[in-house]
């Protein structure tokens, strides 16, 4: 296989991400059982995890749209994966709800600055017809991430059950080495020049009006979806309720992002082939699948296959869904529509992640589940119905 689009460039921030991804993923599993641990109830972990997304999500919309006025990105990717890094430790040593939310956000809040500048680099290193390769590409190694981080923290729990403040001490070295890496990201001359003009905090939001229309139906039938996708958290603690272990649940979520890092590749390079649109279909198809499956009670059995669906789902969607995005925008407007999008997203996601704690908690998992798996049922008929291929109508 003819492998020259992944160029140095493309594999020094997949690798980049890849050591990021094993630093959260070390945690991510075990922080909802280590937030009720330390007294969070199901509803403040859906407030914490919905404030830490949207903090990050309004974060992207501005400093992609700073990224994209000044031209340059490889500071936003440098200081936005430190942040992160930093975050980690926080956690070891502050208990109080406050200062979790406070940690919690400054993780978030790098992926928000980071996030645009690095897809805009992304975007520029490859041509349209390669998107869904390169995004699948960069989208499996970050995945990849989330196989070794849990398996390493499985190894270091099994010999030290439930010492979670360590385990947030270790994430940080491979944290630290992401950042190093960012280092060797250099960008490239600037296409214009840098504005005197201030640039607001909400300046993105100017975008929306500006954007292709293509763009806009796209990214409202995106946040749809968005508003009632919550947090994974929800799976994993549905999980722990059907009295799987802690070993039983790390080993189901290891799993699932290996089917995820397995597959985006491939998918992605399916996805140029036969369009961007198809396989987001199918992806979201599966996981309407795996949250109808959800609402019913699970055994271990089931449980591994429906995390196996949802692997297949999360290889379809989510590099997919940045490819077309940039495929359908101006160049240099890369950044801003990445995080623009991505703002509106992490709002939504915030109300998503609530809604979905509240819900559980009134009326139980099935409702909660059963909800989100008939909002992406509605998503796939409106994106069939009103959202052409990228293929048919990129702009070049």
């Amino acid at each position: 296989m003819n492998i020259r689009y992944l160029t140095r460039t493309i594999w020094i921030l997949s690798l980049v991400s890849l050591f990021t991804d094993i630093a959260s993923e070390m945690l991510y599993p075990v922080m909802p059982i280590y937030l009720k641990s330390i007294g969070f109830t199901v509803v403040l972990i859906g407030v914490l995890e919905g404030a830490a997304e949207a903090s990050a999500g309004i974060s992207k919309g501005y400093f992609g749209n700073l990224s994209d006025k000044l031209q340059k990105r490889s500071p936003f990717v440098r200081i936005g994966y430190a942040l992160s890094a930093v975050s980690k430790p926080m956690m070891a040593f502050l208990i109080y709800p406050f200062w979790i939310f406070l940690a919690r956000t400054l993780d978030r809040f790098g992926k928000g600055i980071r996030t645009g500048a690095r897809d805009a680099i992304l975007s520029h290193e490859t041509s349209p017809d390669n998107k869904g390769k390169v995004f699948g590409f960069h989208r499996g190694m970050d995945t990849l991430g989330a196989v070794l981080g849990p398996s390493l923290a499985l190894l270091y729990l099994n010999n030290n059950p439930a010492d979670y403040k360590s385990l947030f001490l270790i994430a940080f070295i491979p944290g630290a080495a992401a950042v190093i890496l960012t280092f060797l990201i250099k960008d490239k001359k600037a296409m214009i020049a840098v504005p005197e003009k201030r640039i607001h905090f909400f300046s993105f939001l100017h975008y929306w009006k500006q954007s292709p229309v293509i763009y806009r139906k796209l990214v409202i039938g995106l946040l749809v979806f968005a508003l009632f996708n919550s947090s994974d958290f929800f799976l994993l603690l549905k999980l722990k309720e059907t009295g799987l272990t802690d070993a039983y649940i790390l080993w189901i979520y290891i799993f699932y992002n290996l089917v995820y890092a397995a597959l985006s590749f491939p998918l992605g390079i399916i996805a140029d082939r036969i369009g961007l649109k198809k396989i987001f279909i199918y992806g979201l198809s599966f996981f309407a699948a795996v949250y109808l499956g959800m609402s019913f009670r699970t055994n271990l059995y089931l449980s591994l296959i429906l995390f196996f669906l949802y692997g297949i789902y999360a290889a379809a969607t989510e590099g997919i869904s940045k490819a077309w995005i940039t495929n359908i925008t101006d160049r240099k407007d890369t950044a801003t529509a990445v995080g623009a999008y991505s703002a509106f997203q992490s709002i939504c996601t915030m109300l998503a992640s609530s809604m979905a704690g509240l819900i559980w908690f009134e009326f139980g998992f099935a409702a909660a589940f059963s909800t989100t798996a008939a909002a992406a049922v509605f998503v796939i008929l409106y994106l069939l119905k009103t959202v052409p291929d990228p293929l048919k109508s990129h702009i070049s």
